[in-house]
């Protein structure tokens, strides 16, 4: 499943800003493959000084921009689970700034963000591995809005290329 392969009803237009961070033609299983890399090898050059970088008053840290990947990754991936089992019910949304208060990721290691992230996105991958069709095509709703399953790991992975951009700019 690509970003071309949805349909426009699949996913609201604020979030297609993240889909256009992934090529037209890159397939759902392997971008979330690419993304787990970028990840694996961009933490692994960090030192305590960069992740606990920010490049301007009132902006997040590296730790926290990498923590806020996780929360949000979590909260797709779950909401793509709901969805791909059929459950109709309205999830709701999240207020990304308010988890990162209660995150108390900037005294976190690089080891243990990249632990937990691992954990997440092999789950995610394993999620998304063994949908069909079907399953990635059902729909549902998410903070107010629709989402297929495929949307949202679609979003998943935009959303990380979304912020591994800003990094690459704004932070190193």
């Amino acid at each position: 499943m690509t970003i071309t392969d949805l349909h426009k009803e699949e996913l609201d237009f604020f979030y297609a800003t993240y889909l256009r961070k992934l090529e037209d033609q890159e397939d759902l299983k392997s971008a979330l493959i690419t993304g787990k890399e970028w990840f694996k090898n961009f933490v692994a050059e960090l030192s305590a000084e960069q992740l606990a970088f920010s490049y301007g008053v009132g902006k997040w840290t590296v730790a926290e921009v990498l923590v806020h990947l996780i929360d949000t990754e979590r909260i797709f991936q779950y909401r793509a689970f709901r969805i791909s089992r059929n459950d109709k019910t309205p999830l709701p949304g999240f207020e990304q700034d308010d988890y990162i208060i209660a995150s108390n990721c900037n005294q976190r290691t690089k080891e243990e963000i990249l632990e937990e992230y691992l954990s997440v996105r092999n789950a995610t991958i394993n999620l998304f591995k063994n949908l069909s069709e079907v399953e990635l095509r059902r729909m549902g709703t998410a903070s107010g809005l629709p989402w297929s399953v495929a949307a949202l790991g679609l979003a998943i992975s935009g959303h990380q290329r979304h912020h591994e951009i800003i990094l690459k700019e704004r932070y190193l």
